[in-house]
């Protein structure tokens, strides 16, 4: 499929027109060069610009123009005590002039600190799911709305569903039309893997368009095994919301799960090392739960001798150096 062709079955969905889009893409020459390996190229999708950022502002460019075609007069989401997606969904929000109601993993700390402390300043009032599961607590939330007469837009973790992910659709068409611009192509595409949505729609787009480029997601929290069979089942859904005649199976997705550690937001070495290391050699944040881990993952592959010196690989950072804030006592371990 051509670009303009799938570019114009996006825009039947009207995305609303968030965030500073195209992102920089950009080489990484000193990182490139102490690692030894292929040349590492990054995009900056911590640049959206909105509410600090983040990649899921390409996700919400289609959810929330669903929300507001719905007439919704409430914005519900949910994620961990520090999640990205809330951050995003509170900015969104706020940009649009809507209520946003953040059902957020456990009980507060005592400190709001990082995205949690960004969430209260944007507005959203937050609730915490306690010791219920966090979807339960969500739709138990979103019900209480209800009954109140209100009238929620509910999203799901990470704004992983097929709708999302046409968000990440359009961002491969967008690094396409940028790579023809240089006249080059990526072997690889390595980010942070976590609720699906971004690597879902990643895959459609790159087999829509017939790339010759691998999408290695490094999974921030599942192990490989289940992960793949919830992408292909959103990838697939994915591909039916557009049209495309496609089809995937579990076996089409490379996850790779070595740097789970000890689950979900636990810094480990892997986290610490990547920090400092994009730090000191461009100058770039990356934060500890997901993009550090993911750069962390590279860095191992790299050292492994995953890539050759003479491929092109890109790190897609999708945002979250705000957690850093939140994490300083772990990551000065």
């Amino acid at each position: 499929m051509e670009l303009a062709a799938l570019a114009q079955r996006l825009e039947m969905l009207q995305p609303l027109p968030l965030g500073y889009l195209p992102t920089p893409l950009a080489p990484l020459p000193r990182l490139s060069q102490a690692l030894g390996g292929p040349e590492v190229w990054i995009k900056r999708d911590d640049l959206t610009g909105l509410g600090l950022g983040g990649n899921k502002i390409r996700k919400l460019a289609f959810l929330l123009a669903e929300a507001q075609r719905q007439h919704t007069d409430v914005i519900m989401t949910t994620g961990a005590q520090q999640s990205n997606h809330a951050r995003q969904t509170a900015a969104v929000a706020a940009m649009l002039g809507l209520p946003c109601v953040l059902v957020l993993r456990g009980t507060p700390p005592a400190q709001p600190q990082g995205n949690y402390f960004l969430d209260r300043l944007l507005g959203a009032e937050v609730r915490w799911s306690g010791d219920r599961p966090l979807l339960q607590a969500l739709d138990a939330e979103a019900e209480a709305l209800r009954q109140e007469g209100r009238h929620p837009y509910v999203i799901t973790y990470g704004g992983s569903s097929a709708l999302g992910a046409c968000g990440f659709v359009a961002g491969i068409a967008e690094v396409a039309m940028q790579a023809q611009a240089l006249g080059i192509t990526f072997d690889a595409i390595v980010f942070a893997s976590s609720s699906g949505g971004t690597q879902a729609g990643m895959a459609a787009g790159i087999r829509a368009l017939d790339l010759p480029t691998r999408v290695i997601g490094i999974s921030i929290a599942e192990p490989a095994s289940s992960f793949r069979h919830d992408l292909a089942r959103l990838t697939n859904e994915t591909a039916a919301l557009l049209k495309l005649d496609l089809a995937f199976s579990d076996d089409d997705f490379d996850v790779r799960d070595a740097y789970l550690g000890q689950g979900y937001g636990i810094v480990t070495d892997v986290e610490r090392e990547a920090i400092r290391f994009a730090a000191r050699t461009e100058g770039l944040f990356v934060d500890p739960v997901y993009t550090g881990r993911a750069l962390g993952g590279l860095m191992d592959l790299i050292r492994r001798g995953e890539f050759s010196p003479s491929q092109r690989v890109l790190f897609w950072h999708t945002g979250g150096a705000p957690a850093l804030f939140a994490y300083t006592e772990a990551l000065e371990g």
